[in-house]
Parts: C-alpha cells; sequence; structure tokens
C-alpha cells in the first residue's frame, strides 16, 4: 500500500478525467519523487484502461533504463506486482506488457541529426506519455508525442493526457508552464504541481544538508526551486545589464535600420529602426509575403529619413529578395567576420559586439517590449570554442530546437551591430 505525498495526489487530480489539463508538469526541484510519481501514474493507467498504450521517455534509453525504469520496479513492488506474474519487459523491444494486454513503451527521446522530425515516433499510437527529465528533450519531441496521443481514447472516453517532469530550467518549460503560472494566465489545458524537497517528508536529512552545501547557482535551483537563477556558465548577456537598457531615453546620431525576415514563412519578421542605438520603433509582421515586408521597410525609410546605406537586411533564405529590391546591405549570418581569427562567422563578432555595448550601458531598448527581448537574448548563449579557438553562440535553429521558438527581436537586434563593427571602434572586451 503506498501513501502518496499531498503534492503527488495534486498532481494525480491534475491528471485525472475530472481535470481539463492535457499536459502536467510535476517537480521543479530536487527531491520531489518525480519519477515515482510518473512511474506510478503510468501504471495505475494500464491497470485501469486493459489494453490501453503508454509511454516513458527521456533523453536518451540508456539513461532511462538505469534510473526511471530501477523506479519503475521499484513501484511496481510497491503495488504487489511481480515480473512474470504481472507485467514482463522484453529487453529487445522495450516494451512492459501487462497481464490485460496493456502495454508501457520505453523510449529514447534524443534529436539525433539523422531524425531531426522524429520520424521514429511516426507510427507510434499511444493513450498516454510520461517524459523523465523533460528539460533534456526538446519541444519538437514533446509536440510529436502529443500529435500520436489518440489509441483507444473513444473507447475509454478518456481526454489526451501526459505527464512531464523536471528541475528548474530556462528553456521552454520555463516559457510555457513557470513563467504563465507565477503570473496566472497559464492555460487550462496546462497545469503546473510544482514539488520541493520540503514538501518530502521521507528525505533523510543529510540529503537535504547536501542539497544545502551545494554551489548557489545548484542550490537555488534543486533545494529553493527558483526557476530565475540560471546556473550556466555559458550567458552572453547579464540580466542585470540587460534591464538597465529599458529606459525611457532618446539616443543620438544617425538612423538605421535592421530587419530579420521570416524563412519561407515562418517565424516572425522583425524590423527595428533605430536612433543611434535607440531602438525605438518596432514592426512585426507575420507570415506576410515578401512584398510587404519591402514595403514596409521601405515606409520606415522614408519616415525616418534613413539612408539605404544605413539598412541593413538578413540575406539568408528569404532575405536575400528583400536585399535586391530594396537594394540595402546584406546580413549573411555564416559570413566572414570581421576578425576572422577570433569569431566563427559574423552573427557570433556582433552578437559579442551588442553583450559589449549592453554592458556599458550604450544600447536603449523599448520598455513595452522588455518580456520578449529579454527572454530571446537570454537564450543566445555562447558555444564552447571550437579546436581552433574561435568565439560562437548558438545556432537559431538550435535555440529553436531547444526553446520552441525562434529568436527573431534578438538577431535584428543583434544586426544594428554590424554598423558598430570597425577596426577603430575600441575593444571586444566581451571576447
Amino acid at each position: 500500500m503506498i501513501t502518496y505525498l499531498p503534492k503527488q495526489i495534486e498532481c494525480f487530480k491534475a491528471l485525472s478525467t475530472d481535470s481539463p489539463a492535457q499536459i502536467v508538469l510535476y517537480g521543479g526541484a530536487a527531491g520531489g519523487s518525480k519519477s515515482f510519481t510518473g512511474c506510478a501514474w503510468q501504471i495505475m493507467r494500464r491497470l485501469h484502461y486493459a489494453g490501453s498504450r503508454g509511454l516513458i521517455g527521456r533523453s536518451k534509453l540508456d539513461t532511462l533504463k538505469k534510473t526511471t525504469v530501477k523506479t519503475f520496479f521499484e513501484v511496481a513492488g510497491m503495488m504487489n506486482l511481480r515480473t512474470g506474474r504481472d507485467y514482463e519487459l522484453n529487453g529487445s523491444t522495450n516494451v512492459i506488457t501487462f497481464f490485460n494486454k496493456s502495454e508501457i513503451i520505453l523510449k529514447d527521446l534524443f534529436q539525433y541529426p539523422s531524425d531531426p522530425v522524429f520520424d521514429s515516433l511516426g507510427g507510434l499510437e499511444l493513450t498516454d506519455f510520461y517524459v523523465d527529465e523533460v528539460s533534456q528533450v526538446t519541444k519538437k519531441a514533446i509536440d510529436v508525442l502529443r500529435s500520436r496521443v489518440r489509441f483507444k481514447l473513444n473507447e475509454f472516453n478518456l481526454q489526451p493526457k501526459a505527464l512531464l517532469t523536471c528541475n528548474p530550467s530556462k528553456g521552454w518549460l520555463y516559457n510555457e508552464f513557470y513563467d504563465p503560472w507565477r503570473n496566472q494566465t497559464l492555460p487550462e489545458r496546462y497545469a503546473f504541481v510544482q514539488a520541493l524537497p520540503g514538501d518530502n517528508p521521507h528525505l533523510p536529512e543529510s540529503y537535504l544538508e547536501t542539497l544545502a552545501s551545494l554551489p548557489e547557482a545548484d542550490r537555488k535551483r534543486l533545494l529553493h526551486g527558483d526557476w530565475d537563477f540560471d546556473e550556466s556558465i555559458d550567458w552572453l548577456f547579464k540580466y542585470d545589464d540587460l534591464l538597465r537598457c529599458f529606459r525611457e531615453e532618446l539616443g543620438t546620431g544617425e538612423m538605421f535600420i535592421s530587419a530579420d525576415i521570416a524563412r519561407l514563412g515562418k517565424d516572425r519578421t522583425i524590423i527595428c529602426v533605430w536612433k543611434g542605438l535607440q531602438l525605438f520603433e518596432i514592426h512585426e509582421l507575420r507570415k506576410e509575403p515578401i512584398t510587404t515586408v519591402v514595403a514596409t521597410i521601405r515606409n520606415a525609410i522614408n519616415k525616418h529619413n534613413v539612408k539605404l546605406s544605413n539598412v541593413i537586411v538578413d540575406e539568408d533564405g528569404v532575405g536575400g529578395g528583400a536585399c535586391d529590391l530594396l537594394r540595402c546591405r546584406g546580413f549573411l549570418n555564416g559570413g566572414r567576420a570581421r576578425q576572422p581569427d577570433k569569431f566563427t562567422n559574423q552573427k557570433a563578432e556582433c552578437y559579442y559586439k551588442l553583450a559589449e555595448l549592453i554592458e556599458q550601458g550604450k544600447v536603449i531598448l523599448p520598455v513595452p517590449k522588455r518580456d520578449i527581448i529579454t527572454k530571446e537574448l537570454d537564450m543566445i548563449r555562447r558555444k564552447r570554442p571550437e579546436a581552433d579557438g574561435k568565439l560562437a553562440v548558438t545556432g537559431k535553429d538550435e535555440i529553436k530546437a531547444m526553446h520552441g521558438v525562434s529568436p527573431d527581436y534578438a538577431d535584428a537586434i543583434m544586426m544594428r551591430m554590424y554598423f558598430e563593427l570597425s577596426p577603430n571602434y575600441g575593444k571586444y572586451s566581451y571576447a
């Protein structure tokens, strides 16, 4: 007989048929019995709905077997279920089959370069799923899994249900669950149940002492469930420096326009109008034809008397057409850096320059756009230097895979730095 903790019961209620929530995020710190809760839920569902099919996933199958599956056996034993009698684990197919024909599929959810769209999940038909340590999994994987939840839903009169567990992280989970939850704007289809070490009276005192002795970043994240403290040493922009940029102040100097063009109708087109280093006007276009994008930029050029030589547009992909029509400067993200011995490409060089000017307090950004710009610039991280020692930043596709959004505002702001790159304009102090 298992006596569940109050937070576990709250999680099960959010996953019940009476709840409108379709995806429940549980955890947000260490010691909250996350894996135990997920395994218990999967077992209860399989026993209650004969012939149903669930999935337990994690970034790597090997890790799943060494951690989550061990917890599964523990929970099953506490429920008086015995392997060979009540269920069988097939080590070849990685499927757990119960006596009532219900199944649990054990799945590797890593986004391999050979399968970026998760075709490997395409043939699955699921009743529900549980993903452990979901912060290590891309949003794309979760979206594909959600599209596979349909098996016997009508037969059992069920709604799609999924359970995700994690520790605090600054990815798509922060944007889609934690931030809306604390602001009381979380959609009804989502639920977040925060479980902290203090919610689990069964934790050994020595374990709590270990968490308390961790370095500050890990302690705040794992002991206190602090989602706003990121332990990454790869930050390019300091949070306090970013906040100082958002102020009501007029810029000085020439007018500029920088624009990040949506690729093949995806993402957003962001057009930034600058006076010196003050970003004072932003145009956001979604799925507009290139003619509309060009017309919007031309209107801004005429309205603010911007020299064509001070206009720069993302030249990769569709943006090349805008450059041709406007006859303005084109920005190639992978283009040669002004200091090729130091930076991998033009994009990395411009982002490092932006970090330098933001640290110096020279960049002025619009207060109404503080949240979205801060979030996107926070996604831009230093990449570990390659073998040649050159500096790089995370790529747009990599960011979109991990966070579920494209950093279009950040890239449009970054391109303004093209005009600041000059042998006579100081040093790259952030490098």
